[in-house]
Order: structure tokens, then C-alpha cells, then sequence
């Protein structure tokens, strides 16, 4: 194996998901485009033996990557790189800045994400939607779904219709929405194209957002763009997120779910939605949806994924009907 300064951002990826663990680096996966699940799966298959000095070398060089782009977050280049210097010296913490400006880019907009959502709405409310849209699929979700909320119901559907079908802007158009939003703009504006909006985006948005909020712009989405609207609500909540749900909610949608649509589902499930599912379950259920998925053998992963919507869809059911509540992000609170 190579030294770590002559190895490939592909093969250190790949050596930092084999050091984070089966369970970990699954969840990294998850946040992965589908290409780029396939690229890396091919690093790690195609890895020979991996020194621990090597190993140690590519956690040293992802953790110190981290912590400078905090830095970066909380205080700018240059209060990165002050930091840095300090305590890593001038050439390591010019290396370190380096691979951030050259590869993950500081991102449009930066400033904003560390305005008020409040200030940042007297500005945009009265602006285009396109304008609006841009900026939002820039900012923070939090952020955004305060902004989104705040907007009157016939913008709020304009506005989340734009983000969804965004694709690239070009660079230019960035530069004149950040010269009317503030004044001194960043000297690491991206020069070729940038990605941002489209679905994700709108679905952490939504997923932030009131429901009624959310019931408007979907309804509304739905009449406009049936497809848009369907591929959008798919996303928003899937199957592994009924750990979001309490108990008692677990309880109430199984009664609606057949027995052969769980067991499928569970097949590719983790560990901690199975065990949320069988303890809401009778012990003698429990067993027979075990003995059940055991006698299954291989399923086709199409199958199993049929099953996890259909069981999504009845979770979204029993909210619309008031039946459950999905918790919509870490803030919520339940009022007893």
C-alpha cells in the first residue's frame, strides 16, 4: 500500500469508511449519491492490507479537515487559518485550507446562513420568487423552513417549486443575488457552475417546516405538478425514520400493516428499527414475524423496498388523519 501523501481521495475515503465501522460508514452511506456509492464500494473491495500508520494517518488528516472547516463556519478563512497556524504551523495549515477552498469549496451565500431568519425574510419577502428560491436552497434548513413558513401560502408553493426543479445556476447570476444581499462578497465564490436545490433540499426543508405548512405547499405541488409532488412526499419520510415515532404510534400503524408487507420490509431494516417494531409487538407475534422472515430466503431488494413505502404510506395516512405524530425535526415537542 501506498504511503497516505500518494493515495487517491477515493482510496483515503475508502480507508476512513473501513475505519469507521460496518455501522457507522453505513450511515455515511446513506447521505451518498448513488455513483458515488458505487466509486467508493469499488475503493474499499479493491484495498489491500492497510498499514495502522497509514490508517492513523487518514483519521489524522479527516479530523483535521474537520475541524477547519468549523472553523471556517464559525469565523471565516482567515480565522481558520490564524487558528491553524498556531497549532499546526504555517505550511500544514496552508495544506489544510488548500484541500478545503480546492475540493469542498466555500459555498454561496455565507454570510447569510449566519443571518437571523427574521432579517434575512424583510429582505427576501418582497423579492422575486426565483431570487427567494435561490437564496433558500442556499441556507440552512432551519432557516429556510422559518423563511418558507413566514411567506404568504400562494409565494410559499412558488418558492418550493422553484427549489425542487432547480438544477445549476450559473455563476454570474450568483455573484449579482450576493452583491444586493451584501455588499463585500466572498473571495471564494465558486467559478464554475453550482449545484444547489432540487429535491433534498426541499424535502429537509419540508421536513422543518409546520404541517400545515407543508400540507399547503404539497397539496398545492400536487395540482401544478402531480410528479414533482409524489417523488417529493416519498422522500419525506421513509421507513427507517419510524424510530422518530413513540411507541404507542408504533403500535397504531402496525394494525394496519399485513404481516407478510413487515416482514419484507424488516429484511434490509437496521437493528434499531427491528427492535422498536418486535417490542411493540406480542412476544408470540414477534416469534411468528421471526419465523416468518426466516423461512423467506433471498428477496429482490425491489420487493422490499414496495413493502417500506407501503408502511410509509399508512404512517402518512394516520398523520393526515391526527392518528400519530411524526416527530418533524429534534426541536419538536410533545405536549402531554
Amino acid at each position: 500500500m501506498a504511503r497516505s501523501q500518494e493515495l487517491t481521495g477515493k482510496q483515503k475515503a475508502a480507508i476512513l469508511m473501513i475505519s469507521l465501522g460496518s455501522e457507522v460508514s453505513s450511515k455515511v452511506m446513506k447521505s451518498l449519491r448513488e455513483d458515488e456509492i458505487e466509486e467508493l464500494t469499488m475503493e474499499i473491495a479493491n484495498l489491500k492490507r492497510v498499514t495502522a500508520e497509514i490508517k492513523d494517518r487518514v483519521i489524522d488528516e479527516f479530523l483535521q479537515i474537520c475541524v477547519a472547516q468549523e472553523y471556517i463556519v464559525t469565523g471565516g478563512i482567515d480565522y481558520a487559518r490564524e487558528i491553524l497556524e498556531k497549532a499546526l504551523g504555517s505550511q500544514k495549515a496552508k495544506d489544510i485550507i488548500g484541500k478545503l477552498t480546492a475540493s469542498l469549496q466555500i459555498r454561496p451565500f455565507d454570510f447569510a446562513r449566519k443571518t437571523e431568519p427574521s432579517q434575512l425574510l424583510n429582505f427576501l419577502q418582497n423579492e422575486h420568487p426565483q431570487t427567494i428560491a435561490l437564496v433558500m436552497a442556499y441556507l440552512r434548513p432551519e432557516q429556510a423552513a422559518i423563511i418558507l413558513s413566514a411567506l404568504p401560502p400562494l409565494q410559499q408553493v412558488e418558492v418550493a417549486r422553484r427549489i425542487a426543479i432547480m438544477d445549476r445556476t450559473s455563476p454570474e447570476v450568483l455573484r449579482e443575488v450576493e452583491q444586493v444581499l451584501e455588499k463585500k462578497l466572498s473571495s471564494f465564490v465558486m467559478h464554475d457552475f453550482t449545484i444547489a436545490g432540487g429535491i433534498e433540499p426541499m424535502v429537509e426543508i419540508l421536513n422543518r417546516v409546520d404541517r400545515g405548512t407543508e400540507k399547503t405547499i404539497l397539496e398545492a405541488l400536487a395540482e401544478e405538478d402531480p410528479e414533482l409532488a409524489d417523488e417529493i412526499k416519498s422522500r419525506m419520510f421513509v421507513f427507517e425514520d419510524v424510530t422518530a415515532l413513540d411507541n404507542r404510534s408504533v403500535q397504531r400503524f402496525l394494525r394496519e400493516v399485513d404481516v407478510k408487507d413487515l416482514g419484507l420490509a424488516l429484511k434490509t431494516a437496521s437493528d434499531e428499527v427491528r427492535d422498536l417494531i418486535m417490542k411493540n409487538m406480542s412476544k408470540r407475534a414477534a416469534e411468528m414475524l421471526k419465523e416468518d422472515m426466516e423461512m423467506m430466503g433471498p428477496v429482490r431488494l425491489r420487493d422490499v423496498e414496495e413493502a417500506q413505502q407501503k408502511i410509509v404510506n399508512i404512517i402518512r395516512q394516520l398523520e393526515d388523519s391526527g392518528e400519530l405524530v411524526i416527530s418533524r425535526s429534534k426541536e419538536d415537542e410533545m405536549i402531554v
